[in-house]
């Protein structure tokens, strides 16, 4: 179960690798691809915006990098659980206010990579 929970932390990791470099670098050529609902004349206005929640995708996926670096196994844990709440919450917030789409695709599965971590270092500790 460990496992799994680590390879979808990477995945969600190079999810957010990709959203930030979307926002930082790509917001305005791929943006209205993927943001249809969004007006074409806003992409160029809102350029500093988007980089800016860049950064903060960036500082996600590096911080589940880092977990998945570290090799004490319960601090492991607890920098993983820490940053898989952020996602959740960036998620939650986002879904709340932009598009539900994004429950799906950052919510669901952080909280399934933390239900499992943390099952998984209960079984750990019961042995």
């Amino acid at each position: 179960m460990r496992v799994i929970a680590l390879l979808l932390i990477a995945a969600i990791a190079v999810l957010h690798t990709y959203i930030a470099w979307f926002e930082i670098f790509s917001w305005t050529t791929r943006g209205p691809k993927v943001f249809t609902d969004f007006p074409n004349e806003l992409f160029g206005q809102t350029v500093e915006m988007a980089a800016n929640q860049g950064i903060y995708n960036s500082f996600l996926a590096a911080g589940l990098i880092w977990a998945l670096l570290i090799k004490d196994r319960q601090w492991q844990t607890n920098v993983a659980t820490c940053f898989l709440l952020f996602v959740c919450v960036a998620g939650l917030f986002g879904a709340l206010t932009v598009t539900t789409k994004t429950f799906v695709i950052q919510t669901i599965p952080a909280a399934t990579a933390l239900i499992l971590l943390l099952i998984s270092r209960s079984a750990q500790s019961e042995n």
